[in-house]
């Protein structure tokens, strides 16, 4: 027993003398929206630029798994979080702030804001279900509340008519906190608020046949900014939020057949204690595909430049499936592009000497400006990674086992 007690501390000895140094981490205190304080802990190392550091350990945002129910695609749920972080840096710099996920609106709340005014029939029975003060309370019933931002569903016979006239703009909201830190301490900082708007509203009949009603970025967006002046107003009567900074921002969904995510068209930032929302900012922000009609005509000479990049490879493999390519355009300039090549292959040679003159296309035919990132994949899974920074010499790459 001895032998083999002294054989698992051996065993801890050396696993604990392998595990890596990420050097010591920041311990700190965290005042949290009930006034209370907890320990909390910043890591040492961020992992890219494009991100915040968060507080440790992870608190799941109060609204935790309500952006997959509302948002159409997978696409969209993942923009709408990251593109959020992106819109923040303007005004609550990583280099100061910390991130943390909403910890003050709560899912049912969100919930409540997401659903349709209600009016006729359906209002009058929500009045009347309004839950009932209990034994020790004096007075009559507790009136019903509307919170509901989209709007009401008038009552009707021409069910067609009134879904296309009165269709829903509001498919999600999120929030985010930045949190700065004061002395040993860490605070809230600000807050930003964003507004997942329907570029399309997607309804069914009374004969159950889908119907969808496109809306236009100018009534999205006007709508948007009319939602947002009862949001600021609502946020500044939340325990906690009276006082901060708030970014709201407004994100255009795409439709549910899009290839490609959505974007954030606009923000504005509220002031310190103010309720006031004032000018408003373009966000010049978009997705494309590649190869694409949509692409060709936009950005023909980037277009051009992807083509001869796929038709290399067409050329020199003859296990070539395809070449796709995810860009990201900010302020009309190429920022980024997600390149997918899946392959068949038949050996490990043949996955080495694919990804090198993938490598050396990669390095021809792309600006040194942008970001990108190319997967190599095949039946099996991932094959190869690509992966080139802006100005970086050479591309970081890294074939799997």
């Amino acid at each position: 027993m001895k032998k083999k007690l002294f054989m698992v501390l051996a065993s801890i000895l050396v696993l604990t003398a392998c595990a890596p140094n990420f050097g010591e981490q920041e311990e700190i205190v965290q005042e949290t929206e009930d006034d209370s304080k907890e320990q909390a802990i910043i890591p040492k190392y961020n992992i890219s630029d494009s991100y915040y550091k968060m507080i440790l350990p992870f608190k799941p945002g109060e609204a935790r798994g309500l952006v997959s129910e509302q948002l159409n695609t997978r696409l969209d749920i993942d923009e709408f979080e990251t593109g959020l972080m992106r819109v923040a840096q303007d005004t609550f710099s990583p280099d100061n702030y910390l991130y943390q996920e909403g910890q003050y609106l709560s899912g049912d709340v969100i919930n409540g804001w997401l659903k349709r005014r209600l009016v006729g029939e359906k209002l009058k029975s929500a009045q009347e279900e309004a839950p009932k003060k209990d034994k020790n309370n004096i007075g009559a019933d507790e009136k019903y509340v509307e919170v509901g931002l989209n709007p009401a569903l008038p009552e009707g016979n021409d069910l067609e008519k009134l879904h296309s006239e009165n269709p829903i703009y509001l498919a999600h909201m999120l929030e985010h906190n930045y949190l700065i830190r004061k002395d040993d301490t860490v605070e809230l900082g600000g807050v930003v608020i964003g507004l997942a708007m329907n570029s399309v509203y997607y309804y069914k009949q009374q004969d159950g046949y889908a119907r969808e009603k496109k809306i236009s970025r100018s009534e999205l967006l006007a709508k948007g900014k009319e939602i947002s002046e009862t949001v600021i107003n609502r946020i500044r009567n939340t325990k906690g939020l009276e006082k901060v900074p708030v970014v709201i921002a407004i994100y255009e969904q795409e439709e549910k057949s899009s290839i490609v995510p959505g974007n954030f068209i606009a923000k504005t930032v509220v002031k310190e204690s103010s309720n006031s929302i004032g000018k408003w900012e373009g966000i010049d922000e978009e997705y494309y595909f590649f190869p694409s009609d949509k692409a060709t005509s936009d950005y023909r000479d980037d277009a051009q430049m992807f083509n001869r990049f796929k038709t290399d490879i067409e050329e020199f493999f003859p296990n070539y499936v395809g070449v796709i390519g995810k860009a990201f355009y900010k302020n009309a300039e190429l920022n980024y592009l997600d390149i997918e090549i899946p392959m068949q292959f038949y050996s490990k040679s043949e996955v080495v000497a694919f990804t090198q003159f993938v490598t050396g296309k990669v390095m021809e035919y792309f600006p040194a400006y942008i970001s990108l990132e190319v997967n190599i994949s095949s039946n099996n899974g991932q094959e190869a990674l690509i992966i080139k920074k802006p100005d970086q010499e050479e591309p970081t790459v890294h074939v799997y086992k």
